[in-house]
Formats: structure tokens, C-alpha cells, sequence
């Protein structure tokens, strides 16, 4: 059963077209430098430029054609959250939105002006400016948001030894056909924005190494992804992992769920994490695995363990650096 798992993970589209990534790989350094002489290492969910005292964050996400044109609401909705989730994930607070929107004609944008007005007044974040055009021959929508973190949890900071915990918002249902666990169309504004500052406290807090949200990759992907970055390798526990019942393993290992993390923590400091989201008793916080040296990823089921990637022999953003 864990073979057959593994296999069809390793085929998934989901976690292959992240390999995408390679080409910004090939075409730029892995670091970048602004006049000024800091360095911006590339590879994390935000490009964190040094602030003063802090960082400002950037992040930007552009959404899939199909999705703009079957599900256009739920398309502007996404492009907000996915990179609230962005800068949340590197311990930070999100500032202002910009977009930028294709559409056929003004009456066409409609639904895509409704699902972004919808999350940023969910989330209480302005979008205070971007890009219109109404005669395009097709319709595409691409959003950049800006925020601020005090202290970063980065994708590059994992140790062999660490604890890789797991914070997901369960309560929720899968968004149509896509998939998308939907923990956040429906949930009550307060909650949501609630949710997203525990991230800063815990960056603040120095209580997790690094850290990732889990994205379109889902679990494994963003699992992968953080052990690339990281240079090192883990084993996750899939007895451990929360799951949804009725839902095939394949299909919750590749969601992107619309509140759900993952971090490298000190053993020292998994209790405190955890003590850190009980608050809301909505959210599921655990152990599901450990950072090993390395750069295999294996998956296990006790007694049955298989190696899911090897980064070194086959890479998957090629950001390890």
C-alpha cells in the first residue's frame, strides 16, 4: 500500500509542475543583491528585504487560466489568501494588496473584482492600487502583496533533529472539484485574521527554525520543498498526520488546505508550539515527522518505510544552495 502511495505521489502534477521553479533557477543567482549590498536569498515564500529594525516582505502570486475562467469569484479570493499565507509563513503581517486583472470587458470582471473585495474585507487587507485592462483577449488575474515581519522563519533554516509539526485549520470542506480544503470562504472574518497573527508570535517568539505554508504542492510538495532549501533531508510520519475521513491519503497529501503550515522545530520546543495554537480549538497543531541529514524524503507507515525524493539525484526547485 505505502509502494503504491508513494508512486502515484511521485507522478503527481501537483508536485511535479513545481519544478517550474527551475527556470527562475536557471535564469537568476541564488542570491540577489539591492543596491545597497544586502542579500536576498531566492527560494522562500517571500523575498524578505531588509527594514531597518525588520524586514519588509513582498509576494506575489498569479492564478491558473482555467481557474480564472471557470470559477472567477473563487479565483479572486485565492489570489488574496495564497499570499496572506505567504507572508504569514515567514512571520509576518500583511500590509496592502496590489493587482493586476485581464478581462475581456468591464462586465467580465465583475466576478473578479467580487472575489478579491470579498477576501480583503475578510482579511482586512486594502488592495490600494494594480493594473485594469478590460479589452484583453482572455482573462488572467495576478496579485502582489506587501508585508512586514520583526523576525523571519525562513525556508532555509531546518536542522537534522528537528520536529516537523503540522498547524491546519480541519474544520472545513473540500471547494468543488478542486483540490482545495475550504476552511476560510465560510469561517467567521475574526477567526481567519485571529489565525494568520499566531505566525508572527510565533516567529517572535523564536520558537520554530523555519517554515513553510503548505501549497498547491500540498504536504509532500511543501515538505519537499523546505528539505531542498534546507539541505537536509526527513521522514514523515503518515500515522501521525490529522487527516479527513472518507478522504483517500493520495488526494489530502496533495491539497492545498486554506490554513495549514509547516515547521522545523526544536524537540525543545514542540510543547510550546502547540500550547501556542490550543487557543483555538478549530486548529490541529502536531508532531508529524523529523529532519534528518541528508536529502532524502521518506514516507512512513509503520513497520513500512520508502523513500519518496531524493533532492540530490533528482532536484525539485533546484533552490538548494
Amino acid at each position: 500500500m505505502l509502494k503504491e502511495l508513494v508512486c502515484q505521489l511521485q507522478q503527481s502534477l501537483s508536485i511535479l509542475h513545481k519544478q517550474d521553479i527551475q527556470t527562475a533557477t536557471r535564469a537568476l543567482s541564488p542570491e540577489v543583491y539591492l543596491p545597497g549590498g544586502a542579500a536576498i536569498r531566492l527560494g522562500d515564500d517571500c523575498a524578505a528585504i531588509p527594514d531597518r529594525d525588520g524586514y519588509l516582505l513582498l509576494a506575489a502570486e498569479a492564478m491558473s487560466p482555467q481557474l480564472v475562467e471557470k470559477d472567477p469569484w473563487f479565483a479572486g479570493w485565492c489570489a488574496i489568501m495564497v499570499n496572506l499565507s505567504d507572508i504569514a509563513a515567514m512571520g509576518g503581517t500583511a500590509i496592502a494588496v496590489v493587482d493586476a486583472l485581464w478581462s475581456r470587458s468591464p462586465e467580465a470582471s465583475e466576478p473578479l473584482w467580487q472575489g478579491l473585495k470579498a477576501a480583503s474585507q475578510a482579511y482586512n487587507i486594502p488592495i490600494v492600487g494594480g493594473h485594469t485592462n478590460c479589452h484583453s483577449p482572455h482573462s488572467n488575474l495576478a496579485v502582489a502583496i506587501l508585508g512586514r515581519a520583526e523576525k523571519l522563519m525562513t525556508s532555509f533554516d531546518a536542522q537534522p533533529g528537528d520536529t516537523l509539526m503540522l498547524v491546519i485549520d480541519l474544520q472545513g470542506q473540500y471547494y468543488g472539484d478542486y483540490p482545495f480544503w475550504d476552511a476560510a470562504t465560510r469561517a467567521d472574518p475574526q477567526q481567519l485574521r485571529r489565525d494568520l497573527a499566531r505566525l508572527p508570535q510565533l516567529a517572535e517568539a523564536g520558537l520554530c527554525r523555519a517554515g513553510k505554508d503548505i501549497s498547491m504542492g500540498g504536504l509532500v510538495g511543501t515538505l519537499l520543498m523546505l528539505a531542498e532549501t534546507s539541505r537536509c533531508g526527513a521522514v514523515l510520519d503518515l500515522a501521525a498526520l490529522p487527516q479527513i475521513s472518507d478522504v483517500p491519503l493520495q488526494k489530502w497529501l496533495t491539497s492545498f488546505p486554506s490554513f495549514g503550515f509547516l515547521f522545523s522545530v526544536p524537540a525543545k520546543n514542540v510543547r510550546a508550539v502547540q500550547t501556542l495554537f490550543s487557543t483555538d480549538s478549530h486548529l490541529t497543531c502536531c508532531p508529524i515527522g523529523a529532519v534528518t541529514e541528508g536529502s532524502r524524503i521518506y514516507l512512513q507507515s509503520s513497520p513500512e518505510v520508502f523513500l519518496f525524493w531524493n533532492w540530490e539525484q533528482t532536484p525539485l526547485t533546484q533552490m538548494a544552495v
